[in-house]
C-alpha cells in the first residue's frame, strides 16, 4: 500500500511537471524568450549556454559536426565554471562584449587548442567568437575542406 501511495505521489508530481513545462514553454514563446536572453547576458548565464553547447557537440546532438567531437573528453560543468570564473581573460572578454552592447563577434568563446582533443583545461583557451570562427575557417582551408568563395 505504501508503494502505491509513493507511486501515486510520484506520478502526480510528474504530471504537474509536464503541465508546468507546457506553461513555461508557452510563456517563453509569448515573451520571445526575453528572460532567457537576459540571463544569457550575465556571466553565469553565458557560461551555462556555452557548457550546454559544448556538451551537445560531444554528445552528438549537433549532428552536422558530430564527427568532429565523437569520443572526445569534456570536463565537468563545475570544472568548467571554476576554470572560466578564475580566468582573467574570460572576465576581460566578457566585459568587452558587454561594453560593445553584446556584439556577437566580441562574445567570449572557448577554443580547443588542439582540435583532435576534447574540452580539457589544458586544451582550452579564451578567444572572441570572431577569432574562433577565423581559426575554424583557416583549419578547414588547410585541410582542403573549404575554399575561399565556396565549398571544396
Amino acid at each position: 500500500m505504501l508503494n502505491m501511495i509513493a507511486l501515486t505521489k510520484h506520478y502526480k508530481v510528474g504530471v504537474m511537471n509536464e503541465k508546468q513545462l507546457a506553461r513555461q514553454r508557452e510563456r517563453r514563446q509569448l515573451s520571445n524568450n526575453a528572460n532567457t536572453k537576459r540571463y544569457e547576458k550575465t556571466k553565469k548565464g553565458k557560461l551555462m549556454r556555452m557548457y550546454r553547447n559544448m556538451l551537445s557537440r560531444i554528445d552528438g546532438v549537433q549532428k552536422k559536426k558530430a564527427h568532429l567531437y565523437a569520443g572526445k573528453e569534456i570536463l565537468t560543468r563545475d570544472e568548467f565554471y571554476e576554470w572560466a570564473l578564475s580566468s582573467r581573460q574570460f572576465h576581460a572578454l566578457f566585459d568587452a562584449w558587454e561594453k560593445s552592447n553584446y556584439d556577437r563577434r566580441l562574445s567570449p568563446s572557448v577554443d580547443r587548442v588542439d582540435s583532435s582533443l576534447g574540452y580539457t583545461v589544458e586544451n582550452m583557451e579564451w578567444v572572441t567568437h570572431s577569432e574562433n570562427s577565423r581559426r575554424g575557417a583557416l583549419s578547414q582551408i588547410k585541410q582542403g575542406l573549404f575554399k575561399i568563395g565556396g565549398r571544396a
